[in-house]
């Protein structure tokens, strides 16, 4: 399965008619995870895809809001003291005391 698989079943299990301009979607998530922070860029695809369908958008609309999120992100000021997140170390949870005999794992 490929990402238009995946797109086209969603569309249906979501029962939304519409074409996905998927690159723009993840030119616009990566400027969004990079330059905000990682989490803003599955919430800035939902509101591009929110804004996109209260105002019953075509596609150029839907371009042109995502140049104005796009712009938004990548002039987005982060305070001088924030981390950057390709440096920061996520905790690892220690479950080496766990017992993991009896889980079962998908190929």
């Amino acid at each position: 399965m490929n990402l238009h698989d995946w797109i086209d079943e969603l569309s249906d299990a979501l029962d939304v008619d519409t074409e996905v301009d998927e690159g723009l979607v993840l030119d616009l998530a990566r400027t969004a995870a990079q330059n905000v922070q990682k989490t803003a860029a599955p919430i800035t695809a939902y509101l591009l895809g929110y804004a996109a369908g209260a105002g019953d958008a075509d596609p150029e609309q839907v371009e042109r809001l995502a140049a104005r999120a796009q712009a938004l992100a990548e002039s987005w000021d982060k305070p001088s003291d924030a981390p950057d997140p390709d440096d920061v170390d996520d905790d690892v949870p220690d479950d080496s005391s766990v017992d993991h005999t009896d889980d079962e794992y998908e190929d």
